[in-house]
């Protein structure tokens, strides 16, 4: 750097020149015509922002009032710029500053948002509605009502997408309430029960974990079915029951496939044999709600429990015979409906008439869960008689008119409305004296209520003679005649 003043190269960073002593202006002196260009662009500022034009004095008048006649008069000081320099500059920074204001009041206040978001409504322009509801959301994000709000915008809309995914956005949000959370799921369940689908509600309560929520809507819960015998190695026959909550079918496989509606219906205990099992079963309720498929596994093994022995073999017959368990006859189980025999099957507990006609009979023994080997047997009992049971029946009928005992052939004997019933029950030989159709006495009261009497009676299948039937102590039936009653 030179020294202006004597052109001497002076070191970087000195202020004075060290040849002549000139001190240093790092900033240069203001000159007087910078000065007026300044003051001459704040002039045209000021006229473009008043609209007020400075009107310049004629060159003429100017030499004049600067010279009075001979005399010389001293100029007159111009009027100074600065105040409406500042006055202008004030204004511009007023107007900056309000702008600056009202954008960050348009930007940055909820309040406005939704209340352009309110117009935008009113006028139908959801984009713009949403638009605004987002700023307030970003504004405000822990307050739910909003987004309950911007839902409905795009429910207007008829975006249901964005609808449900505000909806759900809600269920997971932290600071919904337990009011505004039932709501939501209230407005869930809705858009699925509308369009038919029972399953996805099923899923979404179930997921919820909210005992409340599961407890108001109960037909739109479905749980697995629950199994009676937890899984596991098992020495006997298994009867496992299934078991579920509401009202509906269970439906399960045992090969090891998925249970759908197609599959069997449970509807009594599954005997599992031995062997190794995979049951798998699932519940619909009665909205068609398909629960979660369950499955356990199960081996048994066991030794075989031999079927009872039955008096009577297979085969056809003409006179009355009693079927009966020999030996062991404790814990035997039988059907005359072909089904196998199950705990729920009838007890046996004495000697069978076999009936009229074709029959079979299932007999098994269970013991302590474990269900043996079936014996079955199939019975046809044709009797060479032409007296009937109804026959054997009216016969009975008659005796009791004969002798007072009913005042009609419906079996009344007052004005009270009860009556006396006369019923079949099979066919035995009694005592070998004969084989005999035997008739129970039942007591009818008006309202349809019946009970036995204990009264029971013998027709000769050959002879239609007829005949009292009473039991000893020891059990054996007796046969008391009736015909000499008549004939009295």
């Amino acid at each position: 750097m030179k020294c202006p003043n004597c052109g001497y190269e002076m070191a970087e960073g000195k202020l004075y020149c060290e040849q002549c002593g000139e001190d240093i202006h790092i900033v240069p002196d203001f000159e007087p015509e910078l000065e007026q260009t300044i003051q001459d662009i704040l002039e045209e500022l000021h006229e473009d922002m008043t609209g007020v034009r400075r009107e310049e004095p004629e060159a003429e008048d100017a030499f004049e009032d600067f010279f009075d006649g001979d005399e010389f008069q001293e100029p007159v000081p111009r009027k100074k710029i600065w105040p409406k320099v500042l006055l202008a500059f004030l204004l511009l920074v007023f107007l900056t500053a309000g702008g600056t204001a009202w954008y960050v009041y348009s930007s940055y206040s909820e309040e406005y948002q939704l209340s352009r978001a309110e117009q935008y409504v009113e006028q139908g322009k959801y984009d713009e509605a949403i638009a605004c509801y987002n700023r307030a959301v970003e504004l405000d994000s822990a307050n739910v009502e909003l987004l309950f709000e911007l839902a409905d915008i795009y429910l207007l809309k008829n975006n249901k997408v964005e609808y449900e995914y505000l909806l759900r956005e809600i269920i997971k949000n932290k600071n919904t309430s337990a009011e505004q959370l039932e709501g939501a799921y209230g407005k869930l369940i809705a858009i699925y029960r509308e369009r038919g689908d029972y399953q996805t509600i099923n899923a979404l309560l179930l997921a919820s974990g909210n005992d409340n929520l599961i407890a108001a809507y109960p037909n739109y819960i479905v749980d697995v079915p629950e199994f009676s015998i937890n899984e596991g190695y098992y020495t006997s026959i298994q009867a496992l029951k299934l078991t579920a909550s509401g009202s509906g079918k269970i439906y399960f496989t045992t090969d090891g496939s998925e249970p759908t509606q197609e599959s069997t219906q449970y509807t009594a205990p599954i005997i599992l044999e031995n062997g190794n099992h995979t049951v798998k079963a699932c519940f619909v309720n009665d909205n068609g709600i398909v629960s979660d498929v369950v499955a356990k596994e199960y081996h048994v093994e066991y030794n075989d429990i031999l079927a009872p022995e039955i008096s009577v073999l297979s085969g056809e017959y003409s006179v009355p015979m009693l079927i009966e368990v020999l030996e062991e006859d404790e814990n035997v189980y039988y059907t005359t409906d072909g089904t196998d025999p199950t705990y729920a099957s009838t007890p046996y507990t004495g000697p069978i008439p076999m009936p009229l006609g074709k029959s079979t009979y299932k007999f098994v023994r269970i013991v302590d869960g474990a269900v043996g080997m079936i014996a079955e047997r199939d019975y046809n009992l044709v009797i060479n008689t032409d007296l009937t049971p109804a026959e054997a029946v009216d016969s009975v009928v008659d005796y009791c008119l004969a002798v007072g005992k009913i005042t009609d052939g419906a079996g009344h004997f007052d004005d009270s409305g009860d009556s006396y019933q006369y019923m079949y029950q099979y066919a035995v030989n009694i005592n070998k004296a004969g084989d005999f159709y035997v008739i129970a006495e039942c007591y009818r009261a008006a309202d349809g209520n019946s009970t036995r009497t204990g009264n029971d009676f013998a027709v000769n299948v050959y002879t239609g003679e007829r005949f009292k039937l009473q039991r000893d102590e020891w059990g054996r039936l007796t046969l008391i005649g009736i015909e000499e009653e008549i004939s009295e």
